[in-house]
């Protein structure tokens, strides 16, 4: 399954791999076919950035502060803010823009 290349190269923390699974299932409920694909591309994305040090991203995602207390970085590509732990490479957390993530942090 073309999703399933994302998850090859930089583990997901299982939450993070439950989220993309809720996003994918949602947008399959939707009958959004282009929708999954682009998470998937911007996953793809991240993970480059996240290999390629000079490029890492912000020390968390400016709207999300608490995140970096907890030592993640994070990024936004298309609709998406993904979160990771740059010293193991993982990511964390995959968010849609509008999700409450100062409440799930």
């Amino acid at each position: 399954m073309e999703q399933d290349q994302h998850r090859l190269l930089i583990a997901l923390f299982p939450e993070a791999d439950a989220q993309v699974r809720a996003l994918e299932w949602f947008y399959v409920e939707k009958q959004r076919p282009q929708a999954p694909r682009n998470l998937g591309d911007a996953l793809a994305e991240v993970k480059l950035i996240i290999m390629n040090p000079p490029e890492r991203g912000l020390p968390a995602p400016r709207p999300y502060p608490a995140l970096a207390l907890v030592g993640l970085s994070g990024l936004k590509r298309g609709r998406y803010w993904i979160t990771y732990n740059a010293g193991i490479p993982i990511i964390a957390d995959v968010f849609f823009e509008t999700d409450d993530v100062p409440n799930r942090v």
